[in-house]
């Protein structure tokens, strides 16, 4: 994406998006994480992770604007974005799989990085390879096919990262 169209996303969505710090159960405990999440849709799906279920907002006109450009793009369609916002290096996510079953079995993930510049891992969940990416401002990254089945992802945490990232990560939600 041209920086000047990622410069104007990125400060729409860190005003306009109802951020709110993510929670998951570890171990049954509750906890709140620094990381704000926030969970959108064509309908008001209810999404479940770590043990916590999101119902989706409403779009609003720059996802909506987003999601069309990067369906044109992949070719693949979406009908739902769960936003993470880190506000620096020292939040990130461990390494995981999005295997949850209200998402589409071998869909794609949509995955468009605004400001930071973050590394975004893989390791295959056999042979324990590992393959590292720089996400860059503006970046697209579509996962898709079995990537969920045979990979993990992680986004590592870094020292060195001072400022916020946003990450939108657009997905299809199916009917129960």
């Amino acid at each position: 994406m041209p920086p000047h169209d990622a410069d104007r996303y990125y400060d729409s969505l860190f005003q306009t998006i109802a951020w709110k710090n993510d929670e998951a159960i570890i171990f049954g405990k509750k906890i709140m994480t620094n990381r704000k999440v926030a969970w959108y849709g064509e309908d008001s799906f209810s999404y479940t992770y770590s043990k916590t279920t999101k119902t989706a907002l409403p779009w609003i006109t720059d996802l909506l604007a987003l999601k069309t450009t990067i369906e044109q793009e992949t070719g693949e369609t979406f009908n739902s974005c769960l936003l993470n916002l880190y506000h620096d290096g020292s939040e990130g996510m461990a390494w995981h799989s999005d295997g949850e079953k209200d998402l589409k079995k071998n869909g794609a993930i949509g995955s468009l990085s605004f400001g930071a510049e973050r590394k975004f891992s893989f390791k295959h969940k056999k042979t324990k390879e590992t393959v590292s990416k720089v996400l860059h401002h503006g970046s697209l990254l579509v996962m898709k096919g079995t990537t969920q089945t045979h990979w993990l992802h992680r986004l590592p945490p870094s020292k060195r990262i001072q400022s916020p990232r946003i990450n939108l990560t657009f997905r299809t939600i199916v009917d129960k």
